[in-house]
């Protein structure tokens, strides 16, 4: 069974069909056929079920794609365990941040790992947590942003822990409150981040164990454009307290959540396991340097 062929599967099935596929791998749509069939020859089985431009997993290439991921996944650990073993410090850093609370939280780290580690390449992904933990799995970065609790997969160092504030219209009712439970805010729409936002998920399981599903008004990907849409009353939205405070506005009004796990408590995480390269390994080492964080 050829790596090259299962890499061929993995790629068709992320890419959606063979020809994005094709142009992932920089080959021919013909030689990404050619070479799932081969491995549906190989296995006697199909793994595909091809429905005109779009390609989608059988029960058994469901199966054989799982595992496609975890033995390319380990082709790539000892590749990366072999260069560190060979001494070499050139190398390349697959870092997935997200958006909130980035700028803050890593942006300096970013100078001091560069002065630190000049031969170092940093190849940054900007996502949701949820969808970086996705990128994580399939091993196409090495360590991910995420907000814990995340799965036990993975392995974590904590970085920095901070309660929500809801932000209102500065004439809004519940704007002169102290704090706020999402309970009182049940008949306010809500602002969330897009999908693939873990905070997003926090807060609407923290809303369901109150029993109701918010009003959504909009989504966005953008903390200025959410304080904005908060500052015309379109609804109420959540940022970390630290997030809130440097994007003071008139029109709005910052008020404390006091909701129980609902706590924006960023993570550096991984693959539980996975072997971590020196560059790696020397992003860690400086987050827990400046943040003092605790790894589990």
């Amino acid at each position: 069974m050829e790596l090259r062929n299962l890499r061929a599967l993995v790629e068709v099935v992320r890419q959606g069909g063979f020809s994005q596929a094709a142009k992932v791998l920089f080959a021919t749509q013909s030689t990404v056929s050619k070479a799932v069939k081969q491995l549906e020859d190989e296995l006697g089985l199909s793994l595909l079920d091809r429905i005109g431009h779009r390609s989608t997993l059988t029960a058994a290439g469901e199966i054989v794609y799982q595992r496609a991921l975890d033995m390319l996944a380990q082709r790539d650990d000892l590749l990366i365990e072999l260069d560190d073993l060979r001494g070499l410090r050139r190398g390349t850093l697959r870092l997935g941040l997200p958006p909130v609370g980035s700028s803050t939280l890593f942006a300096p780290l970013f100078a001091l790992y560069r002065q630190r580690h000049p031969a170092i390449e940093i190849r940054l992904t900007e996502h949701g947590s949820d969808r970086l933990e996705e990128i994580l799995r399939a091993n196409e970065i090495d360590l991910a942003g995420s907000l814990l609790p995340v799965a036990g997969e993975f392995e974590w160092q904590a970085v920095r822990r901070d309660p929500l504030t809801a932000l209102l219209h500065s004439q809004h009712p519940l704007a002169r409150a102290r704090r706020l439970t999402l309970a009182d805010l049940k008949a306010v729409p809500f602002i969330l981040f897009e999908t693939g936002f873990a905070l997003n998920r926090i807060i609407l399981d923290a809303c369901r164990r109150h029993g109701f599903e918010p009003e959504i008004a909009a989504r966005s990907s953008q903390i200025e454009f959410i304080v904005e849409l908060a500052a015309a009353g379109l609804g109420v939205a959540f940022l970390p307290r630290m997030i809130a405070a440097q994007r003071l506005h008139a029109g709005v009004a910052r008020v404390s959540l006091a909701e129980p796990s609902t706590d924006w408590h960023m993570a550096m995480v991984w693959r539980r396991g996975a072997y971590l390269s020196h560059a790696a390994r020397a992003w860690l080492e400086l987050v827990r340097e400046q943040h003092g964080a605790r790894r589990r």
